[in-house]
């Protein structure tokens, strides 16, 4: 896009181009949500099944060489649980949820975290997210070639037109942000799949600028 103005103060004509710069980068660290979650009429009695499935569940995950730094709890939550027969509301139970979040640093270690939380407690997999460690430095080069995109673009238009611009901008305006996760939100996990696989894929990463040429 362009758009021609005309300044009082310079008299000079403007014109503003749009430029655009994108860069793809497989993700380096990743994080996923497991957890607990326990049903009982007895209130008691589900939090301490619940505490029992998390104390079994997270010295399964450090012996997989996980860090007690990267688990984190998530949420922690006690719900009242009701049926409706005949339209009346009958109490069925409280359920008691223990979300931890993961973070791995080795992707390649991701189906087997999962593997190995069901299989020593956990019932709730959610929020499988892939990230980039440096993912400010891979912005800054998105960033470079959309300042350089919009000089082309400037360079196109002037030539189109026939006029001369000055190819150094007098104003720049960001306008891309820094790429969110990879999520699969609703990715999901059958107890008894003897592997689960995830894959990371890429995450692309896009910035724009808003550049203004004298001419």
């Amino acid at each position: 896009m362009y758009r021609y103005s005309q300044p009082e103060r310079t008299g000079k004509n403007h014109l503003k181009v749009t430029g655009e710069g994108e860069l793809s980068a497989a993700p380096d660290m990743a994080s996923v949500n497991l957890g607990v979650m326990t049903e009982n009429k007895v209130l008691m009695d589900a939090q301490q099944q619940n505490t029992e499935a998390v104390n079994k569940l997270i010295p399964t995950l450090i012996s997989l060489g996980i860090p007690r730094t990267n688990l984190q709890t998530f949420d922690y939550r006690i719900d009242s649980e009701y049926d409706f027969e005949q339209g009346k509301q009958i109490f069925r139970g409280f359920k008691v949820t223990y979300i931890l979040q993961v973070k791995l640093a080795d992707l390649t270690m991701i189906g087997r975290v999962i593997d190995s939380a069901v299989q020593n407690g956990a019932n709730y997999v959610a929020n499988v997210q892939f990230s980039l460690k440096n993912k400010e430095g891979i912005y800054q080069k998105a960033l470079s070639l959309a300042l350089k995109n919009a000089v082309e673009k400037a360079k196109a238009i002037a030539n189109t037109l026939r006029i001369t611009i000055n190819p150094i901008p007098i104003s720049v305006v960001e306008g891309g942000t820094l790429p969110p996760p990879i999520l699969n939100p609703h990715m999901t996990y059958v107890k008894g799949i003897s592997s689960t696989q995830i894959e990371p894929g890429e995450l692309l990463i896009k910035a724009s600028v808003t550049a203004e040429f004298e001419f």
